[in-house]
């Protein structure tokens, strides 16, 4: 299916450390965008300005300005890519805050469609994914079933630099086939709408 406009995917990466694995697949989807997938366009948001949820910050029905630049990227963005460690088996507490400040009325994931991608060990971030999912539900974010990306990022060979950078090739064709499906998802929604 050929896009017709560019897809702007808002990317949210879960973890804060600048050399996270979980950043490094966003960077290296960056990457992938530019050099081979035309008519997709990937930004990544910062998430690390955002307060901690405090419905007291939201004045007659405005929020802080991190808050309001954070949900209008979110507003803004045909699709959502997110990138999340394993934290005591879910996403972390950064992509949680990010994710219920963006819910706030009114509710700016509504009938995005979104893919998820994560790094860690064992499951390699798997069960961050399925909780992931399960909020998505209620927000109304519709997620791509497939392909899934699940790095075991300690398992030889090794998978990243030592600034976080992605360096295996087979990884790096399993986020490109992610994001082709979730450009072909995203303009199949698109077109029903």
């Amino acid at each position: 299916m050929a896009a017709t406009s560019i897809i702007k995917v808002a990317a949210i990466c879960g973890s804060l450390r600048k050399a996270s694995f979980n950043r490094g697949l966003i960077r290296s989807a960056i990457d992938i965008c530019n050099e081979s997938i035309e008519g997709m366009q990937i930004e990544l948001l910062d998430i690390s300005p955002l307060p901690l949820l405090n419905t007291d910050l939201e004045v007659n029905g405005t929020y802080p300005p991190a808050i309001e630049a954070f949900r209008r990227k979110i507003i803004e963005a045909d699709s959502i890519l997110f990138a999340s460690p394993e934290n005591n088996y879910s996403f972390s507490a950064p992509l949680k805050n990010a994710i219920d400040w963006a819910s706030r009325p009114p509710n700016v994931w509504a009938d995005k469609p979104a893919a998820i991608v994560s790094a860690g060990g064992g499951f390699g971030g798997g069960r961050s994914h399925y909780h992931l999912r399960q909020v998505g539900v209620f927000l109304d974010l519709h997620f791509i079933n497939k392909p899934e990306v699940f790095v075991q990022a300690f398992q030889p060979p090794k998978k990243f630099d030592e600034d976080g950078n992605l360096i295996d090739l087979e990884i790096k064709e399993r986020i490109k086939q992610i994001l082709l499906s979730l450009q072909a998802f995203t303009l199949r929604l698109q077109s029903k709408a």
